[in-house]
């Protein structure tokens, strides 16, 4: 069968045995293991060397939901993980598009992102993501202000600024990826507040470059710092710095592509006053660097989302009465074996799993530290067979369709 132009797999088999963990946790496993055993260790299909694909039911709170797993052995050499996106931020592709065009074997839908713009009557989405992203290494944007967040609540003591990553090293963790910049110009240097994403914190300046892409910046001066269907301001100002000197100026922001060597500076209140300070052929230096709390190893990608497991415990206070399909991703092995999981949204199947409820199953599947990222119409699992020219839609979106979305991770072999 087709779904959204792409095959989905089918001829699914399903078995009824609990694993005894998932009994405690309120996420059971089934055909998946006999009790006592641990799930992952089950032989799955071989995508790739170092890639097993598998699918399992789960018993939860709200009934039975299905389940697809992508095993990735970090250490294979043949095995390479990457960040999956249109060449743009501010642009949207379905995951198997994405898969398709980046020669990917395997990959996941990604962070939670801008979807709609109702409280902002005629401003256009984005459909940039809200948390960081880095990929082959290069910084594509940094987080948005917690109060302009997209998605369910974050746990206590969590930000916009979790990533999982996969280092230079080879191995995934979870961190925080956190914006450092500053502007310089003739009369002194202020702070940068944000870079590529679609809301700026209030009173600062952010910087917009190529791998934005060419949608409106206007978005970015709506909201408050807790409140994203706040007004948009009006005290605002864009300035365009080519070749390290102002080129241009505009009252409001603007939209269309951005060249390459060209920084466009988007101010809100205070930030706008300090823009509206320059004059076109003024001296500006932008710099800006994602700074990891934790990792030593640079990263060759990273993406936001929200953790939920923490060296083998689930965060504190994760969500457990709102049963929905997600999307997870997990490691295991000090980072060596990734874990990838998407939950199937067909209509026997899609009563999904509470936030609490993923962090328990990531565990039972042996992942020391998990990750949720965007789930609902979003969530989806792509493989491509050995010799197939495309990649397969694992599980069935539960809109019906792949919905486009702005980043994916995804798993190449060679």
């Amino acid at each position: 069968m087709t779904r959204g132009g792409r095959r989905t797999a089918a001829g699914r088999s399903v078995l009824t045995v609990l694993t005894a963990f998932g009994v405690l946790a309120g996420a059971a496993l089934t055909g998946a293991a006999p009790a006592g055993a641990a799930p992952l260790e089950r032989p799955g299909k071989r995508i790739a060397p170092g890639v097993t694909y598998r699918e399992f039911d789960i018993t939860a709170a709200a009934g039975r939901t299905r389940a697809h797993l992508l095993t990735v052995d970090l250490g294979d050499p043949h095995v390479r993980t990457g960040l999956l996106y249109p060449g743009a931020v501010a642009a949207r592709a379905t995951v198997s598009r994405l898969a398709d065009t980046a020669g990917a074997v395997a990959g996941v839908n990604g962070d939670f992102f801008d979807i709609t713009e109702a409280q902002h009557p005629g401003v256009e989405a984005t459909g940039a993501t809200v948390g960081p992203a880095v990929a082959d290494g290069r910084v594509l944007k940094a987080a948005v202000p917690v109060g302009q967040r997209f998605g369910p609540a974050l746990p206590p003591g969590t930000t916009t600024r979790e990533v999982l990553g996969v280092g230079a090293d080879r191995r995934a963790r979870l961190d925080r990826l956190s914006l450092t910049g500053s502007v310089t110009t003739p009369r002194g240097r202020f702070p940068l507040g944000g870079l590529n994403q679609y809301a700026l914190p209030q009173n600062s300046v952010g910087a917009f470059t190529s791998r934005w892409g060419a949608a409106s910046r206007v978005r970015a001066v709506c909201g408050t710092d807790t409140d994203r269907a706040a007004a948009c301001t009006t005290d605002t100002y864009e300035v365009k710095v080519r070749g390290g000197r102002v080129a241009g100026a505009a009252a409001t922001p603007g939209s269309g592509s951005i060249p390459a060597g060209t920084t466009v500076l988007v101010g809100r209140e205070q930030g706008a006053r300090e823009l509206r300070a320059l004059a076109v052929g003024d001296a500006v230096t932008v710099t800006h660097h994602l700074v990891a709390a934790t990792a030593k190893a640079p990263y060759a990608f990273a993406i936001g989302g929200c953790p939920v497991l923490r060296d083998g415990r689930p965060v504190s206070g994760l969500d457990d009465t709102v049963s929905a399909v997600r999307t997870a991703a997990g490691f295991k092995n000090g980072g060596r074996r990734l874990l990838l999981l998407a939950l199937d949204g067909a209509d026997d199947s899609r009563t999904g799993l509470t936030v609490a409820e993923e962090a328990a199953t990531m565990r039972e599947l042996g992942a020391s530290d998990a990750f949720n990222l965007d789930g609902g119409g979003s969530s989806e699992m792509v493989t491509r067979d050995v010799g197939a020219s495309g990649v397969t839609v694992r599980n069935h979106p539960s809109g019906g369709a792949e919905r486009p979305v702005p980043n994916g991770i995804g798993v190449f072999s060679g």
